[in-house]
């Protein structure tokens, strides 16, 4: 099981706090550093400095670390345009020497839409222009001659297809959720991994089982599967209490949806999600100043899974 830091930026972090997270993960041996890509806050409280915008901090992130993957979970298509967003990432996986991955979701969050000035049309459209943007990013890196496609909302004429990324045939692209008939058809038809985030183990397994048969229906061997669950380890019950306050949450709630607990107790619940089929876990870490919980997670954790 390979364990990956997940942050939530638009909770307020600087692209500094980003770095620390990313640089000690780098450094304690977590296999990637994922965040969210989101505009505006959920929900009341401090945004403090605001977000970042994911694949500005992704470009700086690919410079200034040197090993460790990197990618979004998950970036909204009503953000931006396919074309400009294939070229975005091209050119983070050339920064990074071959280290990015595309997460890649309808967009659901309608407040920061309206924030910011982005259309927001309604889901079954939004799940329309993601399997368009997914033809044309999927396209543009594979493509080997000028590129055309014709769409209901995107149209890309004799696209020049440039740049191409390091990794070939393209960068690996992650889609995920809990929907029960578009989700496993897309993920069947583009996707590298199937994430399914913050579900309790019987729905993660129901959701694994539906991109199953829609990968033997499609005709394609098994995808990668994954989980992403919110973490909070403690050495005892005061350092766990601590952990669960610094982030607003209460043990009792943490324990029964997240992975929580001690070190011993966070394996054991790990080993659930593994029984099911995750070969990956992505760990949402909200607290982004407190290091010594990545610390703890990377010395009593990831050696036991």
């Amino acid at each position: 099981m390979k364990l990956r830091i997940f942050t939530e930026p638009q909770q307020g972090a600087t692209y500094d706090d980003l770095l620390a997270v990313a640089q000690a993960a780098e450094r304690l041996g977590f296999d990637a550093f994922f965040r969210s890509d989101h505009y505006q806050r959920m929900g009341a409280g401090d945004p403090g400095a605001g977000p970042t915008d994911a694949w500005v901090t992704l470009a700086g992130l690919a410079r200034e670390t040197s090993r460790i993957r990197l990618g979004t979970l998950v970036s909204a298509a009503t953000f931006r345009l396919p074309g400009p967003l294939a070229i975005t990432v091209a050119g983070v996986d050339q920064m990074s020497g071959g280290r990015i991955e595309l997460g890649l979701g309808t967009g659901w969050f309608d407040d920061e839409h309206r924030s910011y000035g982005i259309p927001f049309p309604p889901l079954g459209e939004r799940f329309e222009r993601l399997e368009e943007q997914l033809e044309i990013i999927t396209g543009l890196w594979e493509a080997v001659k000028p590129f055309s496609y014709e769409g209901r909302h995107y149209s890309v004429v004799d696209s020049p297809a440039l740049p191409k990324p390091v990794q070939r045939p393209r960068p690996p692209i992650i889609l995920g959720g809990g929907g029960a008939k578009r989700t496993p058809r897309l993920a069947a038809r583009f996707a590298d991994e199937f994430n399914v985030p913050f579900h309790m183990p019987a729905d993660t397994g129901a959701a694994y089982d539906r991109v199953r048969e829609a990968c033997e229906k499609a005709g394609r061997a098994p995808m990668l599967l994954s989980a992403a669950q919110v973490v909070c380890v403690g050495s005892d019950e005061a350092e766990i209490a601590r952990r669960a306050q610094a982030i607003g949450r209460d043990v009792d709630e943490l324990r029964e949806h997240g992975l929580t607990g001690t070190p011993q107790e966070v394996v054991d619940k790990i080993g659930v999600f593994r029984d099911l089929g995750a070969e990956r876990l992505y760990l949402q870490v909200l607290d982004l100043a407190d290091l010594d919980h990545l610390e703890l997670i990377a010395a009593e954790v990831l050696p036991h899974v």
